[in-house]
Protein backbone atom coordinates (compact mmCIF):
# COMPACT_ATOMS: atom_id res chain seq x y z
CA UNK A 1 0.00 0.00 0.00
CA UNK A 2 0.92 3.63 -0.27
CA UNK A 3 0.52 6.27 2.43
CA UNK A 4 -2.39 8.69 2.39
CA UNK A 5 -1.66 12.14 0.98
CA UNK A 6 0.39 14.37 3.28
CA UNK A 7 2.37 17.61 3.25
CA UNK A 8 6.11 17.56 3.86
CA UNK A 9 8.10 20.20 5.76
CA UNK A 10 11.87 20.15 6.27
CA UNK A 11 12.38 21.80 9.65
CA UNK A 12 15.34 24.17 9.99
CA UNK A 13 15.28 24.31 13.79
CA UNK A 14 13.53 22.86 16.81
CA UNK A 15 11.41 26.01 17.06
CA UNK A 16 10.43 25.63 13.40
CA UNK A 17 9.53 21.95 13.90
CA UNK A 18 7.21 22.53 16.86
CA UNK A 19 5.67 25.54 15.13
CA UNK A 20 4.70 23.32 12.19
CA UNK A 21 3.42 20.61 14.54
CA UNK A 22 1.26 23.16 16.36
CA UNK A 23 -0.09 24.42 13.03
CA UNK A 24 -1.08 20.89 12.06
CA UNK A 25 -3.76 20.91 14.73
CA UNK A 26 -2.66 17.64 16.31
CA UNK A 27 -2.30 15.87 12.98
CA UNK A 28 1.44 16.18 12.36
CA UNK A 29 4.20 13.61 12.80
CA UNK A 30 7.95 13.98 13.26
CA UNK A 31 10.18 12.14 10.80
CA UNK A 32 13.63 11.16 12.09
CA UNK A 33 14.58 7.63 11.02
CA UNK A 34 11.10 6.63 9.92
CA UNK A 35 11.70 2.93 10.54
CA UNK A 36 8.44 2.56 12.47
CA UNK A 37 6.51 5.54 11.14
CA UNK A 38 6.79 4.84 7.40
CA UNK A 39 5.50 1.23 7.52
CA UNK A 40 2.57 2.41 9.65
CA UNK A 41 1.86 5.14 7.10
CA UNK A 42 2.11 2.69 4.22
CA UNK A 43 -0.47 0.47 5.91
CA UNK A 44 -2.51 3.60 6.68
CA UNK A 45 -2.50 2.83 10.37
CA UNK A 46 -1.50 6.46 10.79
CA UNK A 47 -2.37 9.22 8.32
CA UNK A 48 -0.67 12.48 9.32
CA UNK A 49 -1.58 15.58 7.35
CA UNK A 50 1.97 16.95 7.78
CA UNK A 51 5.30 15.15 8.06
CA UNK A 52 7.96 17.27 9.81
CA UNK A 53 11.44 16.13 8.78
CA UNK A 54 13.97 17.00 11.53
CA UNK A 55 17.03 15.46 9.85
CA UNK A 56 18.57 18.83 8.91
CA UNK A 57 18.34 20.33 12.42
CA UNK A 58 21.92 20.81 13.70
CA UNK A 59 23.39 19.16 16.81
CA UNK A 60 20.70 16.53 17.36
CA UNK A 61 22.95 13.68 16.25
CA UNK A 62 25.31 13.76 19.24
CA UNK A 63 25.98 11.57 22.27
CA UNK A 64 27.42 13.61 25.14
CA UNK A 65 28.03 13.48 28.88
CA UNK A 66 25.79 15.91 30.76
CA UNK A 67 26.09 16.15 34.57
CA UNK A 68 26.36 12.43 35.28
CA UNK A 69 24.07 11.38 32.47
CA UNK A 70 24.51 10.20 28.92
CA UNK A 71 22.53 12.43 26.56
CA UNK A 72 21.37 11.02 23.23
CA UNK A 73 20.05 13.59 20.77
CA UNK A 74 16.94 13.04 18.70
CA UNK A 75 18.93 12.06 15.58
CA UNK A 76 21.29 9.53 17.21
CA UNK A 77 20.91 6.34 15.15
CA UNK A 78 20.83 2.84 16.59
CA UNK A 79 24.14 2.03 14.94
CA UNK A 80 25.82 5.08 16.45
CA UNK A 81 24.53 4.11 19.89
CA UNK A 82 25.82 0.57 19.43
CA UNK A 83 29.30 1.73 18.38
CA UNK A 84 29.79 4.82 20.54
CA UNK A 85 32.76 4.73 22.92
CA UNK A 86 30.96 6.73 25.65
CA UNK A 87 28.11 4.21 25.66
CA UNK A 88 30.48 1.24 25.83
CA UNK A 89 32.51 2.79 28.64
CA UNK A 90 29.83 4.31 30.85
CA UNK A 91 26.69 2.23 30.15
CA UNK A 92 27.83 -1.26 29.10
CA UNK A 93 24.36 -2.73 29.64
CA UNK A 94 23.05 -0.44 26.88
CA UNK A 95 26.01 -1.34 24.69
CA UNK A 96 25.08 -5.02 25.10
CA UNK A 97 21.39 -4.41 24.44
CA UNK A 98 22.03 -2.51 21.20
CA UNK A 99 23.57 -5.64 19.65
CA UNK A 100 20.07 -7.14 19.63
CA UNK A 101 18.35 -4.21 17.92
CA UNK A 102 16.79 -5.02 14.55
CA UNK A 103 18.81 -5.55 11.38
CA UNK A 104 21.50 -3.50 9.59
CA UNK A 105 19.20 -1.34 7.47
CA UNK A 106 17.01 -0.44 10.42
CA UNK A 107 20.02 0.23 12.65
CA UNK A 108 21.47 2.62 10.06
CA UNK A 109 18.35 4.81 10.00
CA UNK A 110 16.35 4.19 13.16
CA UNK A 111 16.89 6.54 16.09
CA UNK A 112 17.02 5.89 19.84
CA UNK A 113 14.62 8.73 20.64
CA UNK A 114 12.28 7.71 17.83
CA UNK A 115 12.02 4.21 19.27
CA UNK A 116 11.30 5.63 22.73
CA UNK A 117 8.54 7.77 21.20
CA UNK A 118 7.13 4.79 19.29
CA UNK A 119 6.95 2.91 22.63
CA UNK A 120 6.77 -0.58 21.21
CA UNK A 121 6.48 -2.96 24.18
CA UNK A 122 8.98 -5.37 22.58
CA UNK A 123 11.66 -2.82 21.64
CA UNK A 124 14.91 -2.45 23.56
CA UNK A 125 15.13 1.35 23.80
CA UNK A 126 12.02 2.07 25.93
CA UNK A 127 13.06 -0.68 28.34
CA UNK A 128 16.63 0.61 28.61
CA UNK A 129 15.33 4.12 29.20
CA UNK A 130 13.25 2.80 32.11
CA UNK A 131 16.14 0.76 33.52
CA UNK A 132 18.52 3.73 33.42
CA UNK A 133 16.06 6.15 35.05
CA UNK A 134 15.83 8.06 31.79
CA UNK A 135 14.66 11.63 31.42
CA UNK A 136 12.86 12.69 28.25
CA UNK A 137 13.56 16.23 27.02
CA UNK A 138 10.58 17.70 25.17
CA UNK A 139 10.15 20.90 23.15
CA UNK A 140 6.90 22.64 22.22
CA UNK A 141 5.76 26.17 21.28
CA UNK A 142 5.37 26.75 25.05
CA UNK A 143 9.06 26.01 25.73
CA UNK A 144 10.93 22.96 27.01
CA UNK A 145 10.13 20.42 29.71
CA UNK A 146 11.63 17.19 31.03
CA UNK A 147 9.72 14.06 32.03
CA UNK A 148 10.83 10.81 33.72
CA UNK A 149 10.60 7.77 31.46
CA UNK A 150 8.24 6.06 33.94
CA UNK A 151 5.70 8.85 33.29
CA UNK A 152 6.42 9.19 29.57
CA UNK A 153 5.65 5.57 28.61
CA UNK A 154 1.92 5.12 29.15
CA UNK A 155 1.06 1.96 27.19
CA UNK A 156 1.47 0.01 23.96
CA UNK A 157 2.58 2.53 21.29
CA UNK A 158 1.42 5.29 23.64
CA UNK A 159 3.29 8.09 25.42
CA UNK A 160 2.52 11.33 27.26
CA UNK A 161 3.82 13.37 24.30
CA UNK A 162 1.37 16.07 23.22
CA UNK A 163 0.59 16.54 19.49
CA UNK A 164 2.56 19.79 19.24
CA UNK A 165 5.62 18.43 21.07
CA UNK A 166 8.80 16.71 19.91
CA UNK A 167 11.47 14.85 21.85
CA UNK A 168 14.84 16.56 21.51
CA UNK A 169 16.97 14.18 23.61
CA UNK A 170 16.95 11.40 26.19
CA UNK A 171 19.21 11.43 29.27
CA UNK A 172 20.28 8.10 30.76
CA UNK A 173 21.71 8.01 34.29
CA UNK A 174 25.22 6.56 34.32
CA UNK A 175 25.51 3.68 36.83
CA UNK A 176 28.00 4.18 39.65
CA UNK A 177 31.39 2.48 39.56
CA UNK A 178 31.23 -1.18 40.49
CA UNK A 179 27.75 -1.72 39.15
CA UNK A 180 27.11 -5.20 37.82
CA UNK A 181 24.90 -5.51 34.78
CA UNK A 182 23.24 -8.08 32.53
CA UNK A 183 21.02 -8.13 29.46
CA UNK A 184 19.20 -11.27 28.34
CA UNK A 185 16.85 -11.48 25.36
CA UNK A 186 15.04 -14.29 23.59
CA UNK A 187 13.65 -13.84 20.06
CA UNK A 188 12.80 -16.18 17.20
CA UNK A 189 15.69 -14.81 15.12
CA UNK A 190 18.50 -12.43 16.04
CA UNK A 191 17.28 -8.90 15.42
CA UNK A 192 13.57 -9.74 15.61
CA UNK A 193 11.36 -8.25 18.28
CA UNK A 194 11.89 -10.00 21.59
CA UNK A 195 9.46 -12.58 22.96
CA UNK A 196 10.89 -11.54 26.31
CA UNK A 197 13.97 -9.69 27.55
CA UNK A 198 15.32 -8.56 30.89
CA UNK A 199 18.01 -6.12 31.99
CA UNK A 200 19.49 -5.90 35.49
CA UNK A 201 21.75 -3.49 37.36
CA UNK A 202 23.04 -3.95 40.90
CA UNK A 203 25.95 -3.04 43.14
CA UNK A 204 27.59 -5.23 45.77
CA UNK A 205 28.23 -3.79 49.24
CA UNK A 206 29.59 -6.00 52.03
CA UNK A 207 28.65 -9.07 50.03
CA UNK A 208 25.02 -8.08 49.61
CA UNK A 209 22.92 -6.75 46.75
CA UNK A 210 22.23 -3.01 46.67
CA UNK A 211 20.54 -0.62 44.24
CA UNK A 212 18.94 -3.45 42.29
CA UNK A 213 17.13 -2.45 39.12
CA UNK A 214 15.17 -4.84 36.92
CA UNK A 215 13.39 -3.99 33.65
CA UNK A 216 11.62 -6.25 31.17
CA UNK A 217 9.97 -6.04 27.76
CA UNK A 218 7.83 -8.27 25.57
CA UNK A 219 5.68 -9.48 28.45
CA UNK A 220 3.15 -6.64 28.80
CA UNK A 221 1.66 -3.69 26.91
CA UNK A 222 4.71 -1.61 27.75
CA UNK A 223 8.19 -2.02 29.17
CA UNK A 224 8.16 -2.57 32.94
CA UNK A 225 10.21 -1.96 36.08
CA UNK A 226 9.61 -4.19 39.10
CA UNK A 227 9.96 -2.01 42.18
CA UNK A 228 8.57 -4.66 44.57
CA UNK A 229 11.01 -7.31 43.32
CA UNK A 230 13.87 -4.81 43.42
CA UNK A 231 13.03 -3.86 47.01
CA UNK A 232 12.81 -7.51 48.06
CA UNK A 233 16.37 -8.10 46.83
CA UNK A 234 17.90 -5.12 48.65
CA UNK A 235 20.42 -6.31 51.24
CA UNK A 236 20.10 -9.97 50.27
CA UNK A 237 23.07 -12.18 49.50
CA UNK A 238 23.49 -12.99 45.83
CA UNK A 239 22.67 -16.68 45.97
CA UNK A 240 20.81 -19.00 43.59
CA UNK A 241 18.01 -19.17 46.17
CA UNK A 242 17.66 -15.37 46.13
CA UNK A 243 17.57 -15.31 42.34
CA UNK A 244 15.01 -18.15 42.20
CA UNK A 245 12.79 -16.34 44.69
CA UNK A 246 13.01 -13.10 42.71
CA UNK A 247 12.21 -14.87 39.42
CA UNK A 248 9.16 -16.54 40.97
CA UNK A 249 7.96 -13.24 42.42
CA UNK A 250 8.45 -11.55 39.05
CA UNK A 251 6.49 -14.26 37.22
CA UNK A 252 3.61 -13.83 39.66
CA UNK A 253 3.20 -10.12 38.93
CA UNK A 254 3.08 -10.22 35.12
CA UNK A 255 0.18 -11.04 32.81
CA UNK A 256 1.70 -11.68 29.37
CA UNK A 257 -0.40 -11.79 26.21
CA UNK A 258 -0.67 -14.77 23.87
CA UNK A 259 -0.11 -14.28 20.14
CA UNK A 260 1.13 -16.21 17.09
CA UNK A 261 4.71 -16.09 18.37
CA UNK A 262 4.24 -17.34 21.94
CA UNK A 263 1.62 -18.23 24.51
CA UNK A 264 1.24 -16.32 27.76
CA UNK A 265 2.52 -19.33 29.71
CA UNK A 266 5.62 -19.56 27.52
CA UNK A 267 6.35 -15.85 27.96
CA UNK A 268 5.94 -16.19 31.71
CA UNK A 269 8.37 -19.10 31.69
CA UNK A 270 10.85 -17.06 29.62
CA UNK A 271 10.52 -14.11 31.98
CA UNK A 272 11.48 -16.23 34.96
CA UNK A 273 14.32 -18.06 33.24
CA UNK A 274 15.85 -14.88 31.78
CA UNK A 275 15.49 -12.99 35.06
CA UNK A 276 17.19 -15.74 37.03
CA UNK A 277 20.08 -15.81 34.55
CA UNK A 278 20.43 -12.01 34.38
CA UNK A 279 20.46 -11.59 38.16
CA UNK A 280 23.25 -14.15 38.46
CA UNK A 281 25.27 -12.47 35.68
CA UNK A 282 24.86 -9.01 37.19
CA UNK A 283 25.91 -10.34 40.59
CA UNK A 284 29.04 -11.90 39.10
CA UNK A 285 29.94 -8.73 37.24
CA UNK A 286 29.46 -6.59 40.34
CA UNK A 287 31.88 -8.81 42.19
CA UNK A 288 34.39 -8.68 39.39
CA UNK A 289 34.26 -4.91 38.95
CA UNK A 290 34.86 -4.37 42.67
CA UNK A 291 37.77 -6.77 42.65
CA UNK A 292 36.46 -8.93 45.48
CA UNK A 293 37.53 -12.49 45.91
CA UNK A 294 35.25 -15.21 44.62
Amino acid sequence: MKPARFDYVRAESIAHAVEVLAGAGGDGKVLAGGQSLMPMMNFRLVKPSVLVDINRIPDLDRITLEAGALRLGALVRHRMTAEDALVARHVPVLHAAMKHVAHLTVRNRGTFCGSVCHADPAAEMPMMTLLLDGTIHIASPRGGRAMPARDFLTGSLATALEPDEMVTAVDLAIPEDGTGWAFEEFSRRHGDYALAAVAVLMTRVDGRMRNVRIAMMGIADTALRFSDVEAALEGREGTPASFDEAATRLQACIEPNSDLSASADYRRHLAGALARRALAEAWDRARETRGEAA
